[in-house]
């Protein structure tokens, strides 16, 4: 490799190592609930956590890169993630595994962050286009690894391996960072808008929050309701505050643009929509269907391979399509695929059931990621376009951590429907039992019955499982079919991302990198 070529190498390890991270965990949940006895709503907080920490802080990180030097935000973004992922790994509860994992959602920010600005100030011309596509390409590697390397380092190893294998890759990527990427900074005068990163992280926390808890404890419990009614008023705060801001996290004259106010809503939709139930579906083999970690991966690799595939092939072609068309298409895609995932999982159907459904969202995913950013780019005006990129991440982010949030109270819900309904577990060990299937422990629901019963508790579990995955999966396809049909409506522009021409709305001159 060319010396010249070493920068990219880096920031790539570090884009590959902050989203593999997203999705390596799924293949490991059965064993982390069973090595911590961590509940439902725990596991759900491992999943979670991450990228809701992610999605509040990657607008202020940017902020902070362009201040205080992008190379120097990256090493230090590494650092936090390489430290975090050590105490994810002897994490001793589930606990401290939830709070390692927000401080590694963090470190990863810092390093999402910076991964654009530094590629842009280290190439251009060819090599610039060259390094985009590697790096670009490293965000559909990670989808497709993630799973399938989460359970070869949890069956082979220990599930704490899928942290600790983080060490030796932020030192490389440390080294290599220090040696050849020089420091760049954003435009002078640029400042960190404090208050609204505050209001924003926590409008987001207690919503995520409030949507789990009520799930667990009901929506007329007084934590839940607290949890939400904090969420409103941070989310006015949050209005309030960037409305007279020259400055803002968000410009919120963005959002009255309706095709970028869309654009928006359909990345936190596309993200929502296409991967939480797949955290339902990796407990789903293991714990009910009985596959091993790494049949559990290779089982779901289906949508990551075809949308990797699809994105790599489709890039000529999409450039000849409006992006506004490619991303609707897409999303219909993404939400048929999860349609066809609910029709064909029943009690008695085996891991093949998923393979359509995943497939065809992963053609819907490999159609609509591509060109989100740059319809989101397109919709903004250029001085807005560092603003404009990392807010559909921000969106993607934190339709992830909702979307885990929300599909997995239905998920639960339903499955303590199916228990409570039923005559097969007593009134008295309902509420257990229904908690045990739903965090990974469905074999002590079937192992405490008594013999005359194992049968029928069997049954049950297969049951319930299906039943709420049939019900997310109904609840994720309308949401992507609903986001698709809003985007046909309301998205146009020209090939490859060029906007159309309207008339040009008044825009705060003040240039803001995020």
């Amino acid at each position: 490799m060319r010396r010249s070529w070493w920068p990219l190498a880096a920031i790539t390890l570090g884009n590959f190592m902050l989203l593999i991270d997203v999705t390596i965990v799924n293949t490991a949940l059965p064993q982390v609930a069973r090595g911590l006895d961590a509940s439902f709503t725990s596991l759900q907080w491992v999943m979670d956590i991450y990228a809701l920490a992610l999605a509040a802080l990657l607008m202020v990180a940017g902020s902070a890169a362009d201040l205080f030097g992008r190379r120097r935000l990256y090493l230090v973004g590494l650092a936090v993630f390489a430290i975090s992922s050590l105490a994810c790994g002897l994490a001793p509860d589930a606990g401290v595994l939830i709070a390692a994992r927000a401080v590694q959602g963090a470190g990863a920010a810092a390093m999402f962050a910076t991964n654009t600005p530094l590629l842009m100030a280290t190439y251009s011309g060819r090599d610039r286009g060259i390094a985009f596509g590697v790096w670009g390409g490293t965000s559909g590697a990670a989808a497709a690894v993630g799973p399938v390397l989460g359970g070869v380092l949890t069956e082979y190893v220990d599930w704490r391996a899928i942290f600790l294998v983080n060490l030796p890759l932020t030192a490389i990527a440390v080294w290599i960072t220090v040696r050849s990427i020089e420091e760049s900074r954003g435009a002078a005068g640029v400042r960190i808008d404090w208050p609204g990163a505050a209001t924003f992280t926590v409008c987001a926390g207690a919503l995520t929050y409030g949507l789990m808890r009520g799930g667990e404890e009901g929506w007329a419990d007084t934590g839940t309701v607290t949890a939400l009614v904090a969420a409103a008023v941070a989310l006015l705060a949050f209005v309030l505050l960037e409305r007279g801001k020259r400055q803002p996290l968000l410009d919120l004259g963005l959002m009255r643009r309706p095709t970028f106010a869309v654009l928006m809503a359909a990345a936190l939709l596309l993200q929502a929509a296409a991967f939480p139930y797949l955290t339902y579906a990796g407990l789903w083999l293991q714990t009910v269907l009985g596959m091993s970690p790494v049949q559990a991966g290779l089982a779901v690799t289906p949508m990551a391979g075809v949308s990797l595939v699809v994105g790599a092939a489709g890039g000529r072609l999409l450039d000849r399509v409006a992006p506004g068309r490619a991303l609707g298409v897409g999303l219909l895609l993404v939400g048929a695929g999860a349609l066809v995932n609910a029709a064909m999982v029943t009690p008695d159907t085996d891991w093949t059931a998923f393979v359509p459904g995943l497939a065809l969202a992963g053609l819907g995913i490999g159609l609509a990621m591509p060109v989100l950013v740059s319809a989101a780019l397109g919709s903004a005006p250029p001085e807005r376009a560092g603003m404009a990129s990392g807010a559909v991440n921000t969106f993607r982010q934190l339709g992830y951590a909702l979307g885990i949030a929300v599909l997995g109270t239905v998920f639960a819900t339903r499955v303590r429907d199916m228990v409570d309904g039923g005559d097969t577990v007593p009134a008295s060990a309902a509420g257990r039992a229904a908690e045990a299937i739903s965090g990974g422990h469905a074999d002590a629901v079937i192992a405490a019955a008594p013999p005359a019963r194992a049968d029928a508790a069997r049954t049950l579990v297969h049951e319930s499982f299906a039943a709420g995955l049939d019900r997310i999966c109904v609840i994720a396809g309308i949401a992507a079919l609903a986001a698709g049909l809003l985007v046909l409506a309301i998205v146009r522009g020209g090939p490859g991302g060029t906007p159309p021409k309207p008339t040009p709305e008044k825009s705060p001159s003040e240039p803001v990198h995020a």
